[in-house]
């Protein structure tokens, strides 16, 4: 069951692609984009990565940090972030237990074929840790112009 709006984020500790350890509570009074997302370098992935770092100033300007969490490795997301010069952090949830946290994982489909992984979700989470706005069944196209309107209102 994909976390609703209202509730606390869970805090997890994660390895970015770099090899530094983040926690979400390492992110206290400030607002973060926390982004879920399947595979690096796959096209909707590349899409909605290339969309946040293309308006990241503006998300920069608005105080807000981007993560972006999926179950590769870092090494994997060291490649994807360097070859797409993504300028935010990158979490490797490789046991995707933060995923599970979240909701986030559950079945798929693809090619009649069933399978569990990660199901595209936003989480808007303000300074108080608390999760204010969640986007499910994210379509990559256009998202990153969702979410900055969002933080608009």
């Amino acid at each position: 069951m994909i976390l609703d709006e209202n509730t606390i984020a869970p805090d997890f500790s994660l390895v970015d692609q770099n090899g530094n350890l983040h926690q979400l509570s390492d992110y206290k009074g400030k607002n973060i984009v926390l982004y879920f997302y399947p595979k690096d370098d796959t096209s909707g992935c590349t899409t909605e990565a290339c969309a946040f770092r293309d308006d990241y100033e503006e998300y920069k300007k608005a105080g807000v940090e981007i993560l972006g969490v999926s179950p590769d490795p870092q090494k994997s997301h060291e490649k994807f972030a360097t070859k797409y010069d993504l300028p935010f952090t990158l979490l490797a949830d490789t046991d995707h237990s933060v995923c599970e946290k979240y909701g986030v994982w559950g079945k798929k489909q693809m090619y009649g074929k069933e399978y569990f992984g990660v199901l595209r979700t936003t989480f808007l989470i303000n300074g108080e840790g608390k999760i204010v706005k969640v986007f499910k069944n994210v379509k990559p196209n256009g998202h990153s112009t969702q979410v900055l309107a969002a933080l608009k209102e």
